[in-house]
């Protein structure tokens, strides 16, 4: 039995594909199948040591972006596209896999082509509440397709409707069960004060960073302070953060991190009072998990198509604050923190509120399916 996985290059693609693969896993191990084969067709291998760790082989399938406004880029990409398609033929023709499984972005588009010509069974699983084109490229050619947001099943074509299934989004099995016990010694907190957490998802996020910075002084006067940077910036805001805290009384309770691992970040999390992040569906899905009280910052629809979308379903719950990135002020931004950090009541009733969005079974009930289909095409 073989399986293939396809996605973009974000950690919004790659880490259900994780998800996925570690329940694929789980179920064979439950059944005494023989283990599949695993591999992860994209441009880019993301987190090797994640593949690594479930036995996915990667191999690489060049793909190009489409751009929302014109470019030259978008002529070369097209290029780059049409390459990676007649790569994947190859190594499709080569693997024959049973199933494909697409997270959907630019680097799914060639295997997925390449898999409807070979006429290999697709299954596409769509996290945002706004479907991505390459998604819906996908969807006449799928034999099922994942949904996480109820009202995403309308943007897809009526006559594709009928494959269409709400699972969640599937989140990694250690993601779902934080480490509260040592977490703040290990992180180096203040035990008598609550905890931020600031994530501007895998890249890290420019303007919040920004506006981190801008109001540094007084959110470490109030709280820890644990800071996902970005690998790219994690230099620059080391640098002025020296400077905007220096003479500060209370400058070690800002943690700058360029990327939290998975430890890491079960520790964050666990002792988090409050989590500030980007509105990517698989972050907004494991602060759903986590039962944490949040503000989304969506990137901006000019940018990012799904992100407001997500934001504002989510909040609709009751368990986040939205401020569009137009409005991200360091006043509106320390505000808002205190309002939640300040009532005790309203804290909890976010957290409540949280609990129920995600479908923490959603990596099995994906995997289930996968196999099932995986196992017919074998036969």
């Amino acid at each position: 039995m073989t399986i293939a996985f396809t996605g973009g290059g974000t950690g919004g693609h790659f880490y259900p594909i994780i998800a996925i693969a570690e329940a694929l896993n789980d179920l064979v191990r439950e059944r005494r199948l023989v283990p599949p084969k695993l591999y992860y067709l994209a441009p880019n291998s993301f987190d090797q040591k994640a593949l690594f760790e479930n036995n996915i082989s990667y191999i690489p399938i060049p793909a190009g972006k489409v751009r929302r406004y014109a470019s030259f880029q978008n002529y070369t990409d097209a290029l780059i596209t049409f390459a990676g398609t007649l790569k994947a033929l190859f190594i499709l023709f080569r693997l024959f896999p049973d199933v494909i499984v697409s997270k959907g972005g630019y680097g799914s588009v060639p295997t997925v082509l390449a898999a409807r010509i070979l006429r290999i069974p697709i299954v596409i699983h769509e996290s945002d509440a706004k479907p991505g084109r390459a998604n819906l490229l996908a969807a006449p050619w799928a034999e099922k397709i994942a949904i996480s947001f109820e009202g995403a099943a309308t943007y897809f074509p009526e006559k594709v409707r009928g494959k269409i299934a709400r699972t969640g989004i599937p989140i990694r099995k250690a993601l779902a069960h934080l480490e509260t016990e040592g977490a703040q010694q290990y992180l180096g907190l203040d035990t008598s004060l609550p905890t931020i957490l600031i994530l501007g998802g895998s890249q890290g996020a420019v303007r919040i960073n920004d506006t981190v910075l801008s109001s540094l002084i007084e959110l470490v006067g109030l709280a820890n302070v644990i800071h996902q940077t970005g690998q790219a910036n994690i230099e620059s805001v080391q640098t002025i953060a020296k400077v905007e805290l220096t003479g500060s009384p209370n400058a070690s309770r800002y943690h700058p991190i360029n990327y939290l691992s998975q430890t890491s970040l079960q520790r964050a999390a666990g002792v988090a009072n409050i989590i500030i992040s980007r509105a990517g569906a698989s972050s907004i899905a494991e602060i759903s998990l986590w039962k944490k009280p949040s503000i989304i910052i969506p990137i901006p629809e000019t940018v990012s198509h799904d992100q407001r979308t997500n934001a504002y379903s989510y909040a609709r719950t009751g368990a986040a604050i939205v401020i569009e990135e137009g409005n991200l002020t360091p006043h509106l931004f320390v505000s808002e923190i205190k309002r939640v950090l300040g009532d005790k009541n309203l804290e909890k009733r976010m957290g409540d509120a949280a609990a129920g969005f995600t479908d923490p079974d959603a990596a099995r009930v994906l995997a289930e399916g996968v196999l099932a289909i995986a196992l017919s095409h074998e036969v």
